[in-house]
Formats: structure tokens, sequence, C-alpha cells
């Protein structure tokens, strides 16, 4: 079926295989979003005088029906069938007769997809929310329990100064918070409603597009029909360059974790059951789960990139190529959700050694406390700095009595602000507007 079909001309079959692509997988996504729509729309038709009050009866019985047919994993998409607003039509046709052609009256199927989209990426975007603030609680809860636990910090991959367990599992959290400040922007940008903006250009039909807002929940509308229409693409970059840098986060923390695991670090360590082996060398304890969550997210945070060079020469209007903007985001944000789980399960579980610095290695990790003692008992910084210096050059550096309480600044290790950090996610949940 072809809702644009107007007389018995046939596309060739790679023709039709070549436009459709895989588009009918992805629309699956789109199938109880497409039947949300559709029942606003006709709702509002049915209360501007297009459609009888016995036809949207009809219409809102069979969509209901369909809408329970897809919660129960029962719909499909039937071979020849062009994409999700043809087979729900097809379906709803069958089932209630000619009431069922009246659904498309003043819409178009740009209008449609656009506002399919905007209602999956709207609750994705919420799903992902969900998640982060569980790891953000699992990260804050874990930086606070191991506040005092020191390992060393390194710049360069050099060993640098002194840290903590604290100071490195609390820097994760924060950078959740302002990852989920992209995501609130996004999910903003993904709550507005681009319906009756039909093929872009409106309808002379006496369309309520005020009622559909508030029948799907959208806080506002995209108003003028051309640029509801150009937000299609920039919806969705805009959800991925939020989904990148969530992306980011995760995979250096994953970046970080395999190192800490690695034997010339041991650090930490974690249960056998998170852990893989070697075929051949049987002490191996790979850290595979965060190797994968390392390269997911080196592959997510590319989808600002591709979404970019698919979109950024297109003139106003709709073209077909934003069609390729789902499947280059769709399953990105499957496995952003899969590596977020995956953090959410594993990271409790983690163990970490607490005596760390009494390693040798570490010894030069208090040069800078050496000089700062010397500053504070008056010996000019440069003097004191060189002063320290010549002592490890000439290997008779030794330290003792390091004390993380000296750390006294917010955001140090002997003043972690954990609680100004959380205050500061909560308020970026806020901007969810629920």
């Amino acid at each position: 079926m072809k809702l644009w079909q107007k007389d018995d001309t046939v596309l060739s079959n790679l023709t039709e295989a070549f436009t459709v692509g895989n588009d009918r997988d992805f629309d699956l996504l789109l199938a109880p979003y497409d039947v949300q729509g559709t029942l606003a729309h006709a709702h509002m038709l049915r209360d501007a005088g297009l459609l009888s009050a016995a036809d949207y009866d009809r219409i809102r019985e069979g969509l209901e029906e369909i809408e329970e047919e897809i919660r129960a994993g029962k719909f499909v998409i039937e071979a020849g069938v062009e994409d999700i607003h043809s087979q729900v039509e097809l379906m709803l046709t069958r089932r209630i007769g000619d009431a069922g052609k009246k659904i498309h009256t003043g819409r178009s199927r740009n209008d449609q997809v656009a506002v399919d989209i905007k209602l999956f990426l709207r609750d994705e975007l919420l799903q992902i929310k969900a998640q982060v603030a569980a790891l953000f609680d699992i990260l804050l809860g874990l930086s606070e329990k191991y506040k005092d636990v020191l390992l060393p910090g390194y710049t360069h991959l050099q060993v640098a100064m002194p840290s903590s367990f604290g100071l490195w599992l609390g820097a994760y959290a924060e950078s959740l918070s302002d990852d989920t400040d992209l995501l609130a922007a996004a999910w903003r940008m993904a709550d507005k409603n681009p319906l009756g903006s039909g093929a872009g250009y409106g309808s002379s039909f006496p369309l309520d597009r005020s009622q559909t807002t508030a029948l799907l929940g959208f806080h506002a509308m995209h108003y003028n029909v051309v640029y509801a229409q150009m937000s299609r693409g920039k919806t969705e970059k805009t959800a991925a360059v939020a989904c990148s840098a969530l992306a980011a986060t995760l995979g250096r923390m994953a970046m970080d974790i395999c190192l800490y695991m690695s034997q010339n670090f041991g650090f930490i360590t974690f249960p056998g059951a998170l852990t893989t082996g070697s075929s051949i060398m049987p002490h191996k304890k790979n850290p595979d789960i965060f190797e994968l969550v390392r390269g997911r997210c080196s592959r997510i945070q590319s989808l600002p990139n591709e979404l970019t060079l698919l979109t950024h020469n297109l003139p106003s209007g709709y073209h077909r190529d934003v069609q390729l903007t789902k499947e280059i985001l769709f399953p990105a944000i499957t496995s952003l959700r899969q590596c977020l789980d995956i953090l959410i399960h594993a990271l409790p579980q983690m163990t970490v050694r607490t005596d760390i610095l009494q390693d040798g290695r570490y010894r030069y990790l208090f040069t800078v406390e050496a000089v700062n003692d010397l500053v504070k008992k008056g010996v000019p910084f440069r003097d004191a700095y060189r002063q320290v210096g010549n002592e490890v050059a000439q290997g008779y550096f030794a330290y003792e009595g390091f004390d993380s309480s000296s750390h006294t600044h917010e955001g140090s290790m002997g003043n972690l602000c954990l609680e100004q950090i959380r205050q500061v996610f909560q308020e970026v949940l806020g901007q969810f507007g629920q």
C-alpha cells in the first residue's frame, strides 16, 4: 500500500527496496507514537467539524485495538506496506471501513513522522535521564564511601599528585550533571509539536494545533509550519549531541577502569562474574564489559558528525534524506542505554585497594606537598620548587605524614562538595519540566 499512489503504476522492486531500505524495522519503534498522534489528530478533526462524532468513535475504537496489539508485541508491518503510517491506516480501514480513510485529512506523512519522532525521542530521553540519575547516585555514594581512600593522580600518564577514590568518582558524578543539562535541552526541543504543519506549508483546513499540542502533552508547538519541518534532523542532531556528551563521560570512565584494573596499576577489582577469560592464558581476568562501553561510546560520539553531514546542505522543505536519521540515531540510543545498564550493574560491585600509596613507586607523588610545606614556612614558591626539585634529582627526596584533610578548598579531596554536586544535579533534573 502506498499512501501517495494515484493510479496503477507499480514501482520497480529495486526502486522500492532502495527507497524503503530498512526503515520498516525502525518504524516499529514508532508504532505506539503513530497511533498516539493519529488519535490526537482525529480528536481535533472531530472538534473542528471535519469528522463526524460517529466516524471519530469508530476511529478511536479501531486505533485502541491496534494500540493493544502493539503493546502485546503482535503488530507487524506487512510485506509491501511502505511504512508505519501506511500500516496503521491500512489496518484501521480494514476494520472500520471508509472512516479509516479520513484520518489523513489535514495531515501529511511529513508532519506525521515528525511528531512520531518527537514523541519517541521525548520518551527515550526521559528513560536515559532516569538511568543517568541512577548512575549518578551510585557514583556519589561510592565517592562518599571511599572519600578517605587515597590513590595516585596522573597527568600525561605520569605519577602526579595525591588523589582519592572519592575525588575520582565524584568527578564523573559531576560530569553526568553537565551531560544531563544537554539531555534536558534535547528533551525540550523534542517536546514541541510539529503536527499540523502538513507537508511543510500548513493547510486550508481549520486545524487546531493548540489542541493537538495539549492532547499529546507537548509543552509548546513549532509555530511556523516551514520551521516545523526544518526541525526534522535538527531535533535528532540535538539529541545526538546530548548522547555524544554522555558517551564521552562513560567512555572516559570506562578507560580509567580498564587502566585501574590492569596489573600495572592494580587499583580496583571486580568479581569474576563481571570479567572474562583468555582461551590460552589461564590467569586472565579481562575487563571486556568496560572495553565494550569504551568502544560503543566512541562510536556514539560520531553521531553529531554523521547527522551534520546528512543534513547540512539541505534547503528548507522536506527531503527524503532525513529518513536516514533513524538508522543513525535509533540504534545508538539503544547502545547508549545498554552501556548505562551495565555500568549501573557493575560499579556497585567494585572493590578498591586501600594501600596503594605504600608502594615506593609513588614516593614522588608528594613533591607538591613538600613545596607547599616550605612555602608555609616562608620560603618563596620558586625557591621551594627548586629545592624540592634538587632533592628529587639527587635521589634523597623523602616525605612522610601526608594527610588529605589538609586539602580544604571546595572540590578538593578533603572537601568533596558532594551535597553541592547533588543539588546542582537535582536542579538540572527539574529542567525536564515534569
